[in-house]
């Protein structure tokens, strides 16, 4: 039996990547809207058959599945003015977002897709390594969104709307703010004159260690020995650069906290 056809509204990191990989398993890919044209036509020439559509008016749509992959503040004004044909099925992406947002939507079948993992358009990804959060509003959207997620992962799970909100705090705490301190580090190096080849055996080795002993019995450092001295002098050394001596300083100052409680 044939799976379902898929629209897609939006035409970022995210369905970049989710598109094709659903359209390589049989959920053919028959639509991408995005409020720039030029996006969605690169999407459709990733896809097998699909077409950029200019409206939200999908109420002719051959799909049955629509998925919105936007940003966060995005999703509810797109729940408000979409036209969806009969019984269709109307799914977001984020991980911040409750599933009522979707109430806006003409539509009682909506769920949740949510994928976790940081996506960029220049970066392969492999789907069946990416773990994928289900919630929907019925059991039968619930089916239907299950059996799509596990076509492309190796992980899928149910979630809902307050753990994945969890989980999504958490995510940006691990990936995000740590991707932003790998680039103040490179800063730093780069002013230096100094190469950020330097630190990637050290940023392997943390991670590797954060992931196989837990990250609470691998901390190390100046703020976890309670080494004041050392810490002043890294201070010194940022006086010139009053944000990220705020930031060394914060940080610090909660490893202290979590570390030196007696």
């Amino acid at each position: 039996m044939a799976q379902p056809s898929i629209s897609f509204i939006g035409s970022g990191n995210l369905a970049w990547h989710l598109a094709p990989a659903l359209d390589n398993v049989g959920y053919s890919v028959k639509e991408v809207y995005s409020r720039n044209p030029k996006n969605a036509k690169l999407l459709t020439g990733r896809l097998y058959q699909a077409e950029a559509k200019a409206t939200l008016d999908f109420s002719t749509s051959p799909s049955s599945i629509f998925i919105i992959a936007v940003s966060d503040d995005a999703i509810k004004p797109i729940a408000q003015d979409i036209i969806l044909p009969d019984d269709a099925i109307l799914l977001h992406t984020s991980g911040s977002q409750p599933l009522s947002v979707l109430s806006y939507a003409a539509t009682p079948h909506t769920g949740v897709f949510y994928p976790l993992q940081t996506f960029s358009k220049n970066k392969k990804v492999d789907f069946r390594d990416i773990p994928i959060f289900i919630e929907a509003g019925s059991s039968e959207t619930e089916g239907v969104c299950m059996k799509m997620a596990r076509q492309i992962s190796s992980s899928v799970g149910k979630i809902s709307s307050t753990e994945r909100k969890a989980l999504h705090v958490a995510a940006v705490f691990a990936s995000n703010f740590t991707n932003h301190m790998l680039a103040i580090s490179k800063g730093i190096l780069q002013q230096n004159r100094l190469s950020f080849d330097l630190l990637k055996p050290l940023i392997s080795e943390t991670l590797n260690k954060g992931l196989s002993i837990g990250p609470e019995n691998s901390q190390t450092g100046p703020a976890k020995r309670g080494d004041f001295e050392i810490l002043d002098a890294h201070l010194e050394f940022l006086q010139k650069d009053e944000a990220l001596a705020a930031i060394y300083k914060l940080v610090s100052q909660h490893i202290i906290d979590q570390y030196n409680e007696g």
